[in-house]
């Protein structure tokens, strides 16, 4: 089990190194104003500023936070579950693309976590490529990443 407080103080400290990389990386940039105006780290500066002020105060409130479970073993095994597939599907994209990806994600999915027909989960995942392509490819004109398989595919 993982108790609410291990979550609000684990979200806080990387919401708040988040925030902070912000700030850091705005002040390089710099800050303020100029004699073309706003300098190009003003805005992101102030964006981290309240990110990494609203951490610390969930960092705060974390601290507060009785031990109560706000995870069971049961819901972490349905998370890893379908985070797991997730990062499998992320891993797979630079090795044989998103189109091929995205087909294998949705199939393993639809068929073995939501327990759908194959042929209906088959259907679906074919479509799912297919879609993909004309919307970013064709529509959008946008290259969506064919990975090492498409290299040696030629294409």
């Amino acid at each position: 089990m993982i108790s609410r407080r291990a979550l609000e103080l684990t979200t806080a400290t990387l919401t708040g190194t988040f925030g902070a990389a912000v700030v850091i990386s705005s002040i390089e940039n710099g800050i303020g104003w100029s004699t073309a105006g706003v300098d190009a780290g003003t805005f992101p500066f102030l964006t981290g500023l309240i990110v990494l002020v609203a951490s610390l105060w969930n960092l705060g409130r974390g601290w507060l936070e009785n031990g109560a479970a706000a995870v069971s073993s049961s819901d972490l095994r349905h998370l890893i579950a379908l985070f797991a597939p997730a990062a499998v599907f992320v891993a797979a994209i630079p090795l044989i693309g998103v189109y091929v990806a995205s087909g294998c994600y949705i199939l393993g999915t639809l068929a073995l976590l939501h327990r759908f027909s194959l042929p209906r989960s088959l259907l679906i995942a074919a479509a799912t490529p297919v879609a993909l392509y004309l919307v970013f490819e064709r529509m959008f004109q946008v290259s969506l990443p064919h990975g090492a398989l498409a290299d040696v595919l030629g294409f």
